[in-house]
């Protein structure tokens, strides 16, 4: 089968390719939610803005279940990935819907858009015989890199308590307790610096980056701490720069400020797969580098062992302070990026999405997950219109594979699955809602 023929098959994959085919990187999403309120206006569906352009809409409920309680069904807008076109194809055994490899692919999370856009217009078409509540909707911004979107989402129009995010990896996935995301961000500076020919053999000029070097050997890397459940808290270097890579990437800016100006084509040295061995092997070696610095993201549910390797890596930066004194200085910084999602003790949703799930090939056992998501940010800080906690959790419509990467493909077949699956679910929260 080609992919134009499921798209002719299926709306739900015609939406899904259309929106995965408009670059959408975080806070870069007009163009998508322009198309989604296109989309939702042809199908006569009430949907607006919010003040941070965040989409909020709502699905009238069917006929017998306007008291019932109402649900809030979300995904969000942004991808990872760049600007650059996005050209989809179907794999070569046709299981999968992928690119050509040359970017990502954003089923992460157009999965969830796509999935909630078509069950919306299902539902508000006025010969639909499923029966649903009262259905909300919200579409995201900048889910990837700062959470802004969710953050600033206009909960106030909301009255929904409870909260399905289509954000999982995973068919079958149902995750309602979630670990926190806390950013570390070290700096070594204030070196004497020099060049690396005439000044080399001077022991008062410390090079910046091999500083961080060694304290990088210092810092765990991966698990730092397991149980039953799984991964309790992890770290990641995320980043390291330093050295005259900064002059390099300023000169870039400026070559790529001027060309855009005179409507000049950029160099492939300067394109996303490229840039960093472009700095790498054009920036000037001969320095000795007064500056450099390192992100780490450590990922816990448990706050006291968060706590502990926090005070271990400090330790570490307090001693090369003191190794080194009067030559270099190291600052740590550290900044909470997400509160962990506990776990409810209210636990009628996920009963639901459970009861749903029967009679389906796949697991929908609730579960914790290593990772940061918009279930943070509506437990811990958002309220509804009726000022209500929300009681959030994480399901997955479909089998995503290397998401984030040029490598990310989607199994269609079981998103046609999922889809159904949310359908059940919108229909058991209202049987249930009415009991």
């Amino acid at each position: 089968m080609k992919l134009e023929e499921l798209k002719n098959n299926y709306r739900l994959i015609d939406l899904f390719v259309e929106l995965v085919e408009i670059p959408s990187p975080s806070l870069k999403e007009e163009k998508v939610s322009k198309k989604i309120l296109e989309i939702f206006n042809i199908y006569g569906i009430q949907a607006q803005y919010d003040s941070f352009n965040n989409i909020i809409a709502k699905v009238p409920a069917s006929y017998g279940f306007k008291e019932v309680q109402p649900l809030l069904l979300s995904a969000h807008m942004d991808v990872v990935g760049g600007l650059d076109p996005v050209n989809v194809r179907l794999s070569q055994n046709g299981k999968f819907i992928e690119t050509y490899k040359t970017r990502t692919l954003g089923a992460d999370d157009k999965v969830g858009v796509a999935a909630i856009i078509d069950l919306a217009i299902k539902l508000n078409d006025l010969s639909c015989q499923i029966e649903h509540g009262p259905i909300e909707i919200t579409f995201t911004r900048d889910e990837e890199i700062g959470m802004a979107g969710i953050k600033n989402l206009d909960t106030s129009k909301l009255h929904s308590k409870y909260a399905v995010i289509i954000d999982g990896e995973i068919l079958g996935e149902h995750d309602n307790e979630g670990a926190g995301f806390t950013n570390v961000y070290i700096k070594v500076h204030g070196g004497k610096g020099g060049h690396s020919g005439i000044n080399i053999q001077d022991k008062n000029r410390i090079n910046a980056i091999k500083i961080l070097s060694e304290l990088d050997t210092l810092i765990p890397q991966g698990v730092y701490k397991a149980d039953e459940r799984g991964v309790v808290t992890s770290i990641n270097a995320g980043v390291s720069v330093g050295g005259t890579a900064g002059i390099s990437v300023a000169g870039a800016i400026k070559e790529a400020y001027m060309l855009g100006k005179n409507n000049g084509k950029l160099s492939e040295k300067y394109e996303e797969c490229n840039m960093l061995d472009t700095m790498v092997k054009e920036s000037a070696l001969n320095v000795i580098n007064t500056q450099a610095s390192q992100s780490y993201s450590i990922r816990s549910s448990d706050p006291e062992n968060e706590k502990e390797l926090l005070n271990y890596i400090n330790e570490q930066v307090k001693m090369l302070n003191v190794k080194y004194a009067g030559l270099i200085k190291i600052d740590m910084e550290v900044k909470t990026h997400l509160k962990p999602f506990v776990r409810s003790n209210d636990e009628f949703l996920s009963n639901v999405i459970m009861k749903a799930g029967e009679g389906y090939d796949f697991d929908c056992q609730p579960s914790s997950f290593h990772a940061g998501a918009e279930t943070h940010v509506f437990a811990n800080e958002k309220a509804n219109a009726k000022n209500q906690a929300f009681v959030p959790v994480i399901i997955g419509l479909a089998n995503l594979e290397n998401i984030h990467s040029a490598d990310e493909k989607l199994d269609w077949n079981s998103f046609l699955t999922g889809s159904k699956w949310l359908e059940d679910i919108v229909t058991t929260f209202a049987r249930e809602s009415k009991r």
